[in-house]
């Protein structure tokens, strides 16, 4: 099992949902540098669950313990350590199920993979639980980047088929990343807030769950960074993006639109101001040639379905039985919400790996 990524700076995960605890060990941090724990305990409530009727009702506080790397206030150098103990498993709820393969999971998969010696107790490592500790991971990064007064902030653009405005990608302001990551619901336009919760709230009634889109920016980067072929800085960020559980799907810039659009319309003109090379429309996601060309970064992350629903579904058994299930245990009917520090966190590993 692949539980390390990164070159420069190296990222190995470990934990299942509902065994003692889950957590991070991050090689290559630069010594003496000074971390601010409450900035990460903010950013670990973004994502943690039981916080809102939207989200599944089981309540982790996902606090935080450093056992290494990290000395009155500011890392050594050496490998960083931290853990999140699990305090609110209910693994009962998964006895009935143990040996039916819920549609939409990797129970299946996994079972093939591992001989079925897998954790199958509330996804065990193919869990989106697992991606805690990515968000601590990421802020982390994130205090890094702001050094280099690099930003990273997502929002919300779609629920189901409630759609909210994109990001301008030519321009965005510091100051609107902020107040999204200052949101509960991270959305840039306030009158679309509780239509997208409605929808939500309809799919959790009816025992049912809901997919969507988070748009991420990332402003303030410098031309040039990215390598072709193989780790040009899209390739590195979808390799980070599509190891959260859930996203099916990644654009960069105009993304899909591309295919019914003209070179005269696709191309971005380029222009100097002031000595500084910008262009005026944003089309490419501010990366060329695997590169950055210096305009904001844009891309969008397709979230589907949760895929435990409380309602029956056809599946097999490990005897290959076909059999009916439905799926117990508590779950988010819509895990794009939660997904948006997510997000924000493998962006600012994948550009601080880069850098």
């Amino acid at each position: 099992m692949s539980a390390t990524w990164g070159k420069k700076i190296r990222y190995t995960i470990f934990g299942e949902s509902h065994g003692k605890g889950i957590g991070i060990t991050i090689d290559g941090l630069p010594p003496g540098f000074e971390i601010d724990l409450a900035e990460i305990s903010k950013e670990m409530a973004r994502r943690a669950p039981g916080r809102s009727p939207l989200a599944t009702a089981r309540t982790e506080k996902d606090a935080f313990t450093i056992y290494s790397g990290f000395v009155n206030g500011k890392t050594t150098g050496t490998p960083l350590c931290a853990i999140i103990e699990n305090l609110n498993q209910k693994s009962t709820d998964y006895e009935a199920m143990n040996q039916k393969f819920r549609p939409g999971h990797a129970d299946y998969s996994g079972y093939i993979k591992y001989n079925g010696f897998n954790d199958i107790r509330g996804g065990g490592h193919f869990s989106g639980r697992l991606t805690a500790p990515l968000v601590l991971a990421g802020a982390i990064g994130k205090q890094l980047l702001l050094q280099k007064n690099i930003l990273i902030g997502a929002h919300i653009q779609r629920i189901g088929s409630v759609s909210a405005p994109q990001f301008d990608t030519v321009t965005i302001k510091p100051a609107v990343l902020a107040q999204l990551n200052n949101q509960e619901f991270a959305v840039l336009d306030p009158l679309i807030v509780e239509q997208m919760q409605q929808c939500i709230l309809s799919a959790k009634s009816a025992g049912d769950s809901v997919g969507g889109i988070i748009e991420t920016a990332a402003i303030n980067l410098p031309a040039g960074l990215g390598d072709p072929f193989f780790d040009s800085l899209e390739s590195t960020l979808t390799h980070l993006l599509f190891s959260i559980p859930g996203i099916k799907g990644v654009e960069f810039g105009a993304g899909f639109n591309f295919a019914e659009m003209c070179g005269s319309v696709a191309n971005d003109a380029i222009y100097n101001q002031d000595g500084v090379i910008k262009t005026t429309t944003n089309h490419n996601g501010g990366i060329l040639g695997g590169i950055t060309n210096g305009m904001p970064l844009i891309f969008r992350v397709a979230i589907k379905p949760t895929p435990s629903i409380n309602i029956e579904q056809h599946t097999v058994d490990s005897k290959g039985e076909n059999v009916m299930i439905v799926v117990g245990g508590r779950h988010d009917p819509c895990i794009v919400p939660r997904a948006v520090p997510v997000v924000e966190a493998v962006t600012a590993m994948a550009i601080l790996d880069i850098l």
